[in-house]
């Protein structure tokens, strides 16, 4: 009899076509372990079957691109022999399962893909997607998250400088997490993952193996049905005290001429550590499953090479090192095994208790995973707004603007982040980037996540042009020099025309932008499935194409910040505002209305008022700087007067759309002197914006966040 039933191939999400695909690859049906093997690395989480053929389309190559898309991390060129290493990750289904555990682990697995290259993480961001703030749950989820967040960043000694975040119902059953780390390395010591070199030993070393986080990688590519919290188990638990000691211990050891290929276990653990490294270098592998460390008893080598333990790596090493190496890692109090040895089969061979569990071709795994073109509908556009409505009260409606969930204050959130530690933070949470100082150099690393879901969800291109515009705008405000994309591609169930088309949609978008203001995107994950049956219906989430976008100022010390320096200036507008209502957070938080079409992007005026904001900052000549987007200019001009407690004296912006309108390409500027081909909108000073007291805004402003999280709120 079989051991292999239709219903074990169903429980590793495989199809009844793909274990045929599978049947053909080996010549024989596989055994367990090795069905596991072919059932993670086949995984939308780990082979993109649905999204490679549109990934292809981006742009990713530019003179200062060292390493784009296929490695841990993507690598630019940033002056003086040194790269900037970084990449944006998911962790969106653990995250909703076990919050705690799922945004730390996911914070610890970005920290891993950016140092394995040789990199020392300098800064974390985040990218934050919570459901409806009355919903019963997710109260706990938002304390569950940025606990998980901080209580891992904080302790591995990496700064979490910035992030976003966004409330809306579609994100009720499926909460997004995703989590940026950037590195600094030096270019000539850049470390790759693809293996070579024949008898050369394959070590592990970190932490132990456990049973936790088997079928992470499966369970990451499925949607949510109704026993969510029973898939407990699925997620990992994280050590951020063993992760420091990793990082330093691989840094140490990289310092050396000693290894030869390393890889982080993230997703699918040891199986997709050792397949994409001996694949990438076109070897094969034997490993020994008795000799890799383990810490629960009786562990077969299934579950070996499925669990997801965290802060563990895989090395291959030149051969006579190794005593040298495990002498710096137990200096660490890690573990070191040699677990193998490159062999020339071009097979990953696992043997275990003297048997051969498994013995499967490489090639098959990872080259030949499935590859679909999925059918897809475009998103139909949306009709111009009709009846567009008139505000009764500009300055009531500033309050309801700036209480709302999406623009009110994150101070909550960032508090209980270490956004300081390393002593190299420039600019901290709350302004368009981060600013992290080069240490020991004048030089400064901009960083911004962004992206603006309900506009993707109403037209995904023009969604995904505006989150790549939106990146590079967040940068330029601060003055830095836009240089390359990082991405996190949250999305609902591929198989569903609908979705598919957001996702070609989006994607056509942001190759477009890309291309257009030579941003290219050099690293980046996919998360699809994002949807639950759980809140009854099948609840998709918003298209939610996650931008990471970093920048370089060659003197962080002129970086521009959003606050007002002082009384009597001039506040000024770049662009020029048609007041486009569509989509806007006004319509929908003082009217209840999600209508109309998105803001269009400008390509060409994005680029050309940034390289104008930019030279500005450069020369001196403007005293701060913000980017006109969620709740328009009147929004812009309140949060620069309440960072700076100076008010603000507009001429005009007394109609709804000049006020809230949601137009690309715009910035708010203030000077001494003129902005040419700028318009001026009004002074800085006095105690008021929009005829509504610097008092008044501030309480709606920072009140949404500690009334929301109540007893939560004394965590921060």
């Amino acid at each position: 009899m079989s051991q292999i039933t239709p219903e074990i191939v169903a429980e590793h999400g495989l199809s009844p076509e793909e274990y045929e695909r599978v049947l053909g690859a080996l010549g024989r049906e596989p055994n367990l372990t090795e069905l596991g093997i072919f059932s993670v690395m086949w995984s939308e989480h780990c082979s993109y079957k649905s999204s490679r053929i549109h990934l292809k389309k981006l742009p990713t190559e530019a003179p200062w691109v060292i390493c784009g898309p296929g490695e841990n991390a993507g690598v630019i060129d940033i002056g003086d022999g040194q790269a900037a290493i970084f990449k944006m990750e998911s962790h969106n289904h653990p995250s909703y399962i076990e919050p705690y555990q799922g945004a730390a682990t996911g914070v610890g697995g970005i920290l891993r893909d950016v140092f394995t290259m040789g990199a020392r993480p300098v800064a974390n961001m985040n990218a934050l997607r919570f459901g409806r703030p009355d919903h019963p749950k997710m109260r706990h989820l938002i304390a569950g998250v940025v606990h998980g967040i901080g209580g891992y960043g904080n302790c591995v000694g990496v700064p979490t400088v910035g992030g976003e975040v966004n409330f809306h119902s579609a994100y009720d059953g499926n909460i997004l997490v995703n989590a940026m780390t950037v590195g600094v390395a030096d270019t000539d010591k850049i470390f790759y993952s693809a293996a070579s070199g024949v008898g050369n030993p394959i070590v592990y070393v970190g932490s132990k193996t456990g049973r936790d986080g088997i079928h992470g990688a499966t369970m990451a590519s499925a949607d949510f049905g109704e026993d969510a919290d029973e898939k407990r188990p699925t997620v990992q638990v994280g050590d951020p005290f063993t992760e420091k000691l990793l990082i330093e211990a691989c840094l140490e050891l990289m310092a050396s001429d000693a290894i030869v290929a390393i890889q982080d276990m993230g997703a699918a653990g040891l199986t997709s550590s050792s397949v994409e490294m001996a694949s990438k270098g076109g070897v094969g592998l034997l490993l020994d499953m008795n000799k890799v460390p383990q810490r629960e008893a009786g562990m077969t080598a299934y579950e070996m090479m499925l669990s997801e333990s965290q802060e563990r790596m895989l090395m291959v090493l030149k051969p006579g090192r190794e005593a040298e190496a495990e002498a710096i890692f137990h200096k660490w109090e890690l573990d070191f095994a040699v677990i193998g040895e490159v062999t020339d089969t071009g097979r990953m061979i696992l043997v275990h208790n003297g048997e051969t569990v498994c013995d499967i071709p490489l090639a098959p795994l990872a080259d030949d995973a499935p590859l679909y073109d999925r059918p897809h509908v475009p998103t139909p556009k949306r009709a111009p707004l009709a009846d567009v409505p008139e505000s009764a009260d500009i300055g009531a409606d500033l309050l309801t603007v700036m209480a709302s969930p999406d623009i009110a204050s994150r101070r909550w959130i960032w508090e209980q982040y270490d956004h300081m530690v390393g002593a190299d933070t420039v600019q901290r949470p709350g302004g368009d980037a981060a600013v992290v100082r080069i240490h020991g150099t004048a030089k400064g690393l901009a960083i911004t996540t962004d992206c603006t879901p309900r506009y993707c969800f109403a037209d995904p291109a023009e969604g995904g042009k505006q989150a790549v515009a939106e990146a590079y705008r967040n940068l330029s405000a601060v003055g830095a020099t836009p240089l390359a994309v990082t991405n996190c591609l949250n999305f609902a169930n591929p198989q569903r025309p609908e979705i598919m088309g957001q996702i070609v949609g989006c994607l056509e978008g942001m190759s477009e932008a890309c291309r257009a203001l030579d941003f290219p995107i050099v690293s980046g994950n996919v998360s699809l499935y994002n949807e639950s049956k759980a809140t009854g219906g099948g609840s998709a989430i918003l298209p939610t194409p996650a931008i990471g976008g970093v920048g370089l100022l060659a003197d962080w010390s002129k970086s521009a910040t959003i606050a007002f320096k002082g009384e009597g200036e001039g506040i000024w507008l770049i662009g020029t505002p048609k007041g486009h209502l569509g989509q806007s957070i006004w319509l929908r938080e003082v009217h209840g209305r999600e209508e109309g079409p998105p803001p269009p992007v400008d390509l060409a005026t994005e680029k050309a008022n940034a390289e104008k904001v930019r030279a500005l900052i450069a020369e001196g000549r403007v005293t701060a700087v913000h980017d006109v987007s969620d709740g328009g200019v009147l929004v812009a001009v309140a949060e620069m007067a309440l960072a700076g407690n100076v008010g603000a004296r507009l001429d005009g912006f007394d109609n709804a759309a000049d006020a809230f309108g949601e137009d690309q390409g715009c910035y708010i500027v203030t000077a001494t002197g003129d902005i040419p081909g700028a318009r001026r909108i009004g002074t800085t000073g006095g105690d008021s914006v929009g005829g509504v007291s610097l008092d008044a805004l501030r309480q709606a402003h920072e009140g949404f966040f500690p009334k929301l999280m109540g007893a939560d709120a004394a965590l921060a």
